[in-house]
């Protein structure tokens, strides 16, 4: 492929990137954001998103995805060893390594989670579904403070208990998709059998009320976490506590919509409503000053 080719398919990934940024309601794409920060964002969003993509792409056998992620991780560490990435959606993240000096850890923990996925559809028990959110979902957020220029071992503590709960909301929500598409169940084995739940349950056309009770106990979970984790609004500054006061807000009013449908996460998946995301966005910069 020449360059003008990888270019023009380097410009439309990272266009599909964007388009599905909107789509999640990502929070920190919202504009009043600083420029330069809100473009390191959307930089580091496209990358997770290609190594997200890679890791679940339904084209290719697990060996294939596999094999996939070996080459996109060999890519990734061409950013810290000073040769110049094939791909381009990892190619436009180099500014953002050099100005922010990022470190190669947090990519390659999300790399191991998708190399975990391959393998494992099941996860016995919370403390095993803590440790693949460990891998999948922490790192986001030491990306979000090293950029921001943050990064400690208190903030990264804090951040970490709002990512893994920000990852269980998402599992809860994505819990039928999941099991029908890709024959993945992110909830702990132990808690489908104190609660009753059968993973034919998850195939169901109606919630059962011990799946509700289930999710209920899940959501409840990373409610706590979120809790545990809103400290870390107070110790930032700019637009690095609006961003991460944004993910608190979305992750509660995701809690909102569990509640406003009684935790039926079989009908419909449960959505966040924005004036709800507003509200808590707002509470949270007003409480922790």
């Amino acid at each position: 492929m020449d360059s003008s080719a990888r270019t023009q398919g380097g410009t439309a990934t990272l266009a599909a990137a964007r388009r599905r940024e909107r789509a999640e309601n990502f929070p920190v794409a919202l504009r009043v954001l600083p420029p330069t920060p809100r473009r390191h964002l959307h930089t580091v969003y496209a990358v997770a998103r290609l190594i997200d993509d890679t890791g679940d792409d339904p084209r290719r056998r697990a060996g294939e995805r596999a094999a996939a992620l070996d080459v996109l991780a060999a890519d990734l560490e061409s950013l810290w060893i000073g040769r110049t990435p094939f791909d381009p959606v990892v190619r436009a993240m180099a500014p953002t390594v050099a100005e922010c000096g990022l470190g190669p850890e947090p990519f390659r923990a999300l790399v191991a989670a998708n190399r975990v996925d391959q393998t494992t559809r099941r996860y016995g028990s919370w403390d095993d579904l803590r440790e693949y959110c460990r891998l999948s979902a922490d790192p986001v957020g030491h990306i979000v403070l090293a950029i921001a220029g943050r990064s400690t071992t208190r903030t990264r503590s804090l951040s970490d208990a709002i990512c893994t709960a920000l990852q269980i909301l998402e599992h809860c929500q994505d819990v039928v998709e999941d099991k029908r598409d890709r024959d993945r169940i992110y909830l702990p084995l132990d808690d489908l059998r104190s609660y009753g739940v059968t993973e034919a349950d998850l195939d169901s056309s109606v919630a059962a009320p011990s799946l509700r009770a289930l999710v209920r106990h899940e959501v409840d979970r990373a409610a706590t976490l979120l809790d545990a984790g809103s400290p870390l609004v107070a110790a930032l500054r700019g637009w690095a506590r609006f961003a991460v006061a944004g993910y608190i807000a979305g992750g509660r009013a995701t809690v909102d919509a569990f509640r406003r449908q009684q935790y039926d996460v079989v009908s419909r998946k449960p959505s966040p409503r924005r004036r709800d995301v507003a509200r808590h966005l707002l509470m949270l910069l007003l409480r922790q000053r």
